[in-house]
């Protein structure tokens, strides 16, 4: 690839913006799916089984977008843009029709669509930083991503809050606020992913580079030995973060899926979903409070940032996990619905690493050629967690936790320790800047 000038912050803001609707679809899943499957009638041991979609998707969809994005160049429409767009645009229309799902097996199916959509335009855009950005600035984009991963889903929560607030009404089988979050989420997803594509042209190849790709022969195989070969060749760091991501997102899927239910019963003192006034009220208030967490997310993004020119961004991930760990294990024990942001802003600067520090520890040993395979492979790691837990979870939450959603979240906060210990093992040999915004190769800690 040809040489990267170094952008301006302005350039760095409008080539991730996009990522601003990509996470405001996620967000509504975080804290909208579940309970509209708790309104659809599932019992809590279903949850993590209707589930499914988003590991599943992800396992299959983004290594494979990684890969054939890697071969992709058009002059007309770049390299990564394409399936930014076309991601974009089956978003929208999921998130549009959403709301209309008026029984559970419909919810599920459009989740199905819905989480590849969000798959086919998030994997480009972390490849499309390594693309883009001079290794000096891997860092900013890394974790510009992450501002607007907060910011997204920031205000997914916030809109749950306010539309459960002042639209009342049903429609169907859902609230009125339901269909109003999600379209707005529908016009958030398309116009943002349009900005960024508007506002950031892509570097060509070399003319080395594009003779190479059109002399290569591809089939429908070409994928799926690309990711067979990645992962043969993987870099040692990428096995040492796998372990740490299969704590993480474990960890993570726990606490999205059981949240309104622990709040509902550790304050509102109910366990009962369907028709339940009560459960309306923790499920928006749980939407505020997971807006808050991600307020603390994109409001610490950029102090992350500079601590990462100071200390091991290694270390920033073990400080960052023991604060959510911290975070959760407080969670289901506060009776006071406003004491619950207290624990959860330490939950947000770890939602901020985990967006953004994790690729840094990787991304210096990654061949610049497959950058799209390897930050799929990379998602590939976050999905396979969450598909385990989907699969086992149920089973330990009704046999061995009781089906009781606060021991859930206790649960996770137990996977955020032993992530926190498994991300001290990580011998990285990546790039750290210095004050100067140059950077240096650390050895192992």
């Amino acid at each position: 690839m040809s040489f990267k000038p170094r952008l301006s912050f302005s350039q760095v803001i409008n080539m991730n913006v996009g990522f601003l609707g990509i996470q405001y679809s996620f967000g509504l899943q975080q804290s909208a799916v579940n309970p509209i499957y708790d309104m659809l009638g599932a019992s809590p041991d279903q949850i993590p089984m209707l589930n499914l979609a988003g590991p599943m998707t992800g396992l299959l969809i983004q290594p494979i977008i990684g890969a054939i994005s890697d071969k992709t160049w058009s002059p007309r429409f770049g390299r990564r843009k394409p399936y930014f767009l076309i991601g974009a645009l089956l978003c929208s229309i999921c998130l549009f029709l959403y709301p209309f799902s008026s029984a559970l097996w419909m919810a599920v199916g459009l989740l199905w669509v819905l989480d590849a959509a969000n798959n086919t335009a998030m994997e480009p855009y972390r490849a499309f930083i390594a693309d883009k950005l001079p290794s000096e600035q891997h860092a900013t984009g890394f974790l510009t991503q992450s501002f607007f991963t907060g910011l997204g889903i920031t205000l997914a929560n916030i809109s749950l809050f306010v539309f459960q607030k002042n639209i009342p009404g049903t429609y169907g089988s859902l609230p009125y606020w339901v269909y109003a979050s999600f379209f707005l989420g529908s016009i958030c997803s398309i116009v943002t992913v349009g900005w960024s594509v508007f506002k950031t042209p892509e570097i060509p190849p070399t003319e080395e580079e594009l003779i190479a790709l059109k002399a290569e022969k591809i089939n429908v195989f070409t994928p799926f030995k690309e990711i067979g070969n990645a992962i043969g060749n993987m870099p040692r760091v990428m096995w040492q973060l796998a372990l740490v991501y299969l704590f993480q997102w474990y960890a993570l899927f726990c606490y999205w899926q059981n949240a309104s239910k622990s709040i509902a019963q550790s304050v509102w003192n109910t366990t009962v979903y369907q028709n339940n006034p009560a459960y309306d009220e923790a499920v928006g208030w749980s939407g505020l409070v997971n807006g808050w967490y991600n307020i603390i997310t994109f409001v610490s993004a950029f102090f992350l940032l500079w601590l990462a020119k100071k200390i091991s961004p290694k270390m920033i991930h073990v400080i960052c996990l023991i604060m959510a760990a911290i975070g959760l294990l407080v969670f289901p024990h506060i009776t006071d619905k406003n004491l619950l942001f207290v624990p959860m802003a330490g939950f947000g600067v770890a939602w901020a690493s985990m967006m953004g520090i994790p690729y840094l520890l990787v991304v210096d040993k990654i061949p610049k050629e497959k950058y799209g395979v390897y930050m799929g492979i990379i998602n590939m790691m976050i999905v396979i967690p969450m598909l385990i837990q989907n699969l086992s979870f149920g089973y330990i939450l009704k046999h061995f936790l009781n089906n009781d959603p606060g021991k859930a979240i206790s649960f996770a906060g137990v996977l955020l320790l032993l992530a926190a210990v498994a991300t001290l093992f990580i011998q990285s040999s990546g790039k750290q800047q210095n004050n100067d915004g140059t950077m240096t190769m650390n050895g192992g800690h």
